[in-house]
């Protein structure tokens, strides 16, 4: 179980489960998304091209995944915000190349109320 304060400064619960330990949804209010697209400065798509080739992590892509993964949750929980939700469940995350050398996150789950 993930929890993380939101804008308002209340604790988002965020899990992948279909439910949260210890705790009863009460209502479930809808779908809530969150996405972005991102790609990385051209200098840097040059800098990963060389550790392609030599091998290794490419740590400029995987940085750009990790902010990317980060923006699209917090676009998710400010929906469910939006909703007035104590919780999202059932969260998951998709990935899709956009075009050479930046790539779309989504984020999807459902919001709930819980007691």
């Amino acid at each position: 179980m993930h929890a993380r304060a939101n804008k308002y400064g209340d604790d988002m619960i965020i899990v992948t489960t279909d439910n949260i330990a210890g705790k009863n949804v009460t209502q479930t209010l809808g779908l809530v998304k969150g996405s972005t697209i991102r790609a990385k400065w051209f200098g840097k798509d040059i800098i990963s091209g060389f550790r392609q080739i030599i091998g290794g992590e490419l740590k400029e892509y995987t940085e750009m995944l990790v902010e990317a993964r980060d923006e699209s949750t917090k676009r998710m929980e400010d929906e469910a915000v939006k909703l007035g939700a104590d919780a999202i469940i059932s969260v998951r995350y998709q990935t899709s190349m956009v075009m050479a050398g930046s790539a779309e996150i989504l984020a999807y789950g459902t919001a709930v109320k819980h007691a």
